[in-house]
């Protein structure tokens, strides 16, 4: 199944948390665990209209890798997969990788 996210709705698939390997006798239930607040954009909507009528285009775009807040969007289940469907506005920023600094020549 496809779905479309309507105006400026961001359909996202959280990043799995990485597991924890301890050693120890303290186990934290997945319940207890926090989500992470990264994923992966999968869907975009065409963008907000505005008081004039104008549409203004989102800023993110399908792939992007997001940040959002602890407790923004809607969580939503399609084909037995979770997503979360959030308003631009709750994005954070963008995740871009990091290009390596240059070495500078000493004289």
């Amino acid at each position: 199944m496809k779905i479309r996210p309507l105006h400026d709705r961001i359909l996202v698939k959280r990043f799995e948390e990485e597991q924890e390997v301890r050693k120890g006798s303290i186990i934290v239930p997945d319940t207890a665990k926090e989500k992470p607040q990264e994923g992966e954009v999968i869907a975009v909507g065409e963008g907000k209209i505005l008081d004039n009528g104008k549409r203004l285009e989102p800023d993110v775009k399908v792939g992007d890798r997001i940040l959002f807040g602890k407790y923004a969007g809607t969580e939503v289940k399609i084909d037995d997969e979770e997503y979360l469907i959030l308003r631009e506005d709750e994005v954070l920023g963008v995740l871009t990788a990091a290009k390596p600094a240059r070495k500078v020549a000493s004289a």
